[in-house]
């Protein structure tokens, strides 16, 4: 009877582990697609939501989400966090002008159904990886900003000045394969593609009300410099923004630097938002 007991014990509680979690909420639809998102709810939720940008090379799909969902319920929602996985729509079929928007309405949605899901929209924070870092900054940055804390875990900051002032980010022969999702156009002026870059830079929308900011970044990245988080937390200390960074020795773009920045990400949400 004791085995019938705590077998049915464990069916019981892998139960309630699965009714936490809801899967493929739509968040906005446009040219006959729909966006959508898994929502994660902890059993003991602090009223507090992380929007979890889940992109690479501004591509997003479920497969990547199911890559890092095991962490971010170790990390975030054991925590007591509600986490909002959303998965935008990819490149290049979508620029990353459109990917933006999206991520925002995203963020929105979520706002709008605080009341649904138990959260405080004064305590809602965004975060993500490489590019879902910065689409994560990019949201932060809006007028109005939608979020109460970010966290960027090796995000792409200023795109026109890649590693080295004037130097964009398409100009590395190894990110030229990204000029179409960007919308550069290959023979428009240098100017042109500058000005371009800068509008889909977080660093051009760096300002006093910028939320508090969390940057983690390797020492070892060879896919995005180091020196992308050096020049926006120059950005955020001029405009006198809550921020800090946390740079990783020996951390690449790889989990060496994603696994410790997510507990980092956990900490500063749990100083920012639960205060």
């Amino acid at each position: 009877m004791r085995f019938i007991a705590f077998g049915l014990l464990s069916f019981l509680a892998n139960l309630a582990a699965a009714q936490t979690q809801t899967q493929d909420v739509i968040y906005m639809k446009a040219g006959g697609t729909a966006f959508t998102m898994d929502v994660l709810r902890p059993t003991k939720p602090n009223k507090a939501a992380v929007v979890f940008v889940v992109s690479g090379g501004w591509i997003s799909d479920h497969s990547m989400l199911k890559n890092v969902e095991a962490d971010i319920k170790r990390v975030f929602v054991d925590a007591g966090f509600t986490v909002f996985e959303v998965v935008h729509g990819a490149q290049p079929r979508f620029k990353v002008a459109e990917i933006v928007e999206q991520v925002r309405t995203a963020v929105r949605f979520v706002r709008a159904h605080a009341t649904d899901y138990g959260i405080d929209t004064n305590r809602v924070g965004v975060s993500g990886i490489s590019t879902g870092g910065h689409l994560s900054l990019m949201i932060a940055g809006s007028p109005d900003s939608p979020v109460n804390a970010v966290a960027a875990i090796a995000p792409p900051t200023d795109l026109a000045d890649w590693g080295k002032p004037a130097y964009v980010f398409t100009d590395d022969p190894q990110l030229a394969t990204f000029i179409p999702a960007l919308g550069f156009d290959p023979n428009a002026p240098k100017k042109d593609v500058e000005a371009l870059a800068k509008q889909l830079s977080p660093i051009s929308y760096v300002n006093a009300k910028y939320p508090p900011t969390l940057i983690i970044h390797g020492d070892s990245d060879r896919v995005v410099p180091l020196q992308q988080a050096q020049i926006m937390d120059h950005a955020l200390a001029k405009a006198g923004v809550e921020h800090k960074l946390e740079v990783i020795r020996g951390g690449g773009h790889d989990d060496k630097t994603f696994e410790p920045g997510m507990m980092k990400a956990l900490q500063w949400f749990q100083a920012k938002l639960l205060k």
